[in-house]
């Protein structure tokens, strides 16, 4: 295990130090899954998934030293193996995975101002998790802040004319991938570009309009929309 003394200091070498421990990683929960798989007997004692700096992957006991020296991934993986299906097993590895990364990274990192931790945190940010990788599933997309909600709506939505609307509540998306993600609050239906949805200004949850019984030109009027369960919050008040 490395010394705190020759741990990586600048944001560059602590930004290679997780880039190979997550080469690592992804390689253990992917094309070498099924080692991962066989090592992790739930037979055996509490294990855990390690990353080296090396590019290489380990399962074996944790650190006897308490506290240890560096922090440690997720404890008893392997019991957790026969219970759930192998790709429920894997995506749970992973999450706890990307997760051991990060502290590790902020370990690290602990000693840098605030700039340096916000750009290593940029250029961690800019890679795909290995929950991603490991499920197939795209990176989510940015979603307007409350900061800038209204104003990144107006810049994304079109009406049910096609043309382009001031109201940020009218939402025939421009591009249909933005959004691929997103579900409706209510019925958790997946987004499709040929139907009206809403935006909630305080939670920011999407819904379709039929869902929330708002049409396209009821829309026009509404100058901040609130969703049922925002209003019904409100009330309770």
């Amino acid at each position: 295990m490395a010394s705190i003394l020759t741990s990586p200091r600048t944001v560059e070498e602590i930004f290679k130090d997780y880039g190979a421990r997550r080469s690592a990683l992804v390689r253990a929960l992917t094309i070498e899954a099924d080692e991962v798989y066989i090592q992790c007997d739930p037979e055996k004692e509490n294990l855990c998934l390690y990353g080296h700096p090396t590019e290489s992957w380990e399962v074996t006991l944790p650190a006897e030293e308490v506290p240890p020296e560096l922090p440690e991934p997720a404890l008893g993986i392997n019991f957790a193996r026969d219970g759930m299906s192998r790709k429920d097993w894997l995506s749970l590895v992973a999450v706890h995975s990307d997760c051991w990364l990060l502290s590790m990274a902020f370990y690290f990192g602990a000693r840098l101002n605030r700039n340096d931790r916000k750009r290593l945190f940029s250029m961690i940010n800019d890679l795909p998790t290995l929950f991603e990788i490991v499920t197939g599933r795209k990176p989510a997309e940015d979603k307007p802040s409350a900061e800038s909600g209204s104003k990144s709506r107006n810049n994304t939505k079109r009406s049910i004319d096609g043309q382009a609307r001031s109201n940020s509540k009218l939402s025939y998306v421009e591009d249909e991938d933005e959004h691929g993600d997103t579900i409706c609050g209510s019925c958790a239906g997946n987004y499709n570009a040929d139907e009206f949805w809403i935006g909630c200004d305080i939670c920011e949850r999407w819904y379709h309009g039929k869902c929330v019984k708002i049409t396209p030109a009821k829309a026009e009027s509404i100058k901040q929309y609130k969703c049922p369960s925002c209003s019904t919050k409100k009330s309770r008040h």
